[in-house]
């Protein structure tokens, strides 16, 4: 973690708390036991004003995918215009990638534009990353999604505590099930963060209710909704009363059809109630319980500053629930039991203090044992 974030962290978690004690929309949330969740304008209010010098240039290539996806790419995608809107800054510009063979292709074709800094989504996309921030060593690489043993000095990979936030989505699930059958869609298990959402929604599920039974399903595509609406459908066939989506756009499709069927629904990434749900406007939102979300958003907005006042420094740049990465959404439409609201939100008060671990092995474990419960 650079040194200036920790700086930071003391005046970010200070505006979360009064966020959450005084927070209040016209949604009701207010009535939701809110967790600690910094917007990107409260973010930019630490920066002190810093702008970008004239003719800083920003650009993306995102996964497999677009940038209005409801999760993960799109998360990204808000970070880099929040960045832009708060920095000051007016030259940028995305890829949008249509297949992993696209991967090298549109990293050149970024790098030729000379962007000051280059953000590339996905774990997928790491290797070609590594070897694009080699080549170009003028060039700022934000990674998100990408470990490496080592990185050289112009390549941050933005890595997260998803055992946190798979453990929140447990414990809630397992909070709000009453069959004691519940269940994750996942993306492709090569992934290891996907790894690590499945292990630690069953380590969190298990941390409420010991007896619960927990279903997972990986898939070839995060790009399949179809294929995670059957996955969700033969869940709740199998008792399942709560599905967790795990898996970019296939798990946004386990999670629509669950809900559309009145199982309850957890989200994952950033807020699916907006994206996946529409605002409240799509069938079955009043069964979107929460979303885990990784706060995509504010790795890429914090490196984008770090690379214009000149902190950037190339390593693991971790998000976590002690550093308001790692969350879990507002309960919107609802009407998650006061019990149950009262465990996810001691859960994730825990898991930010320490006082309660998830079991699952953190980033370095992760990789190098491939997601499984720890010793």
């Amino acid at each position: 973690m650079h040194k200036r974030f920790m700086a930071l962290f003391a005046l970010l978690l200070c505006l979360a708390l009064v966020a959450a004690s005084c927070g209040n929309d016209d949604d009701g949330d207010a009535e939701t036991p809110a967790a600690a969740f910094l917007g990107l304008e409260e973010e930019c209010e630490a920066w002190d004003g810093i702008q970008a010098p004239d003719g800083f240039r920003v650009n993306m290539v995102t996964d497999i995918g677009k940038v209005d996806d409801g999760t993960f790419n799109q998360f990204a995608y808000e970070g880099m215009i929040g960045a832009t809107e708060c920095f000051g800054i007016e030259d940028f510009s995305v890829i949008e990638t249509a297949s992993e063979a696209d991967y090298a292709a549109n990293l050149s074709t970024s790098a030729g534009e000379n962007p000051d800094l280059l953000i590339t989504v996905g774990f997928l996309l790491g290797t070609d990353t590594m070897l694009a921030a080699e080549e170009n060593p003028g060039i700022d690489y934000i990674g998100v999604d990408q470990f490496h043993d080592e990185y050289p000095a112009n390549y941050v990979g933005a890595l997260f505590n998803e055992h946190e936030g798979g453990f929140i989505a447990g414990a809630l699930a397992a909070s709000l099930s009453e069959s004691g059958v519940v269940g994750v869609v996942a993306g492709r298990e090569d992934v290891p963060p996907v790894v690590k959402f499945v292990n630690s929604y069953e380590a969190g599920a298990k941390y409420i209710d010991p007896d619960i039974q927990v279903l997972s399903v990986y898939n070839e595509s995060f790009a399949d909704p179809a294929k995670g609406a059957s996955d969700a459908q033969q869940f709740i066939g199998d008792g399942v009363d709560v599905v967790f989506g795990a898996g970019g756009p296939t798990g946004s499709g386990g999670i629509k059809a669950a809900a559309e069927a009145g199982a309850w629904a957890i989200g994952v990434d950033q807020d699916e109630y907006y994206t996946t749900f529409n605002g409240g406007e799509a069938p079955g939102s009043e069964y979107l319980a929460s979303s885990a979300i990784k706060r995509v958003d504010l790795s890429v907005f914090r490196n984008i500053g770090a690379a214009i006042d000149g902190s950037f420094a190339g390593g693991v740049f971790e998000m976590t629930a002690e550093n308001l990465g790692i969350t879990y959404a507002p309960f919107h439409d609802a009407a998650v039991s006061p019990e149950a609201a009262a465990n996810v939100e001691r859960v994730r008060a825990g898991l930010a203090d320490g006082s309660i671990t998830t079991g699952v092995c953190s980033i370095d474990g992760l990789f190098l044992g491939g997601g499984s419960l720890c010793d």
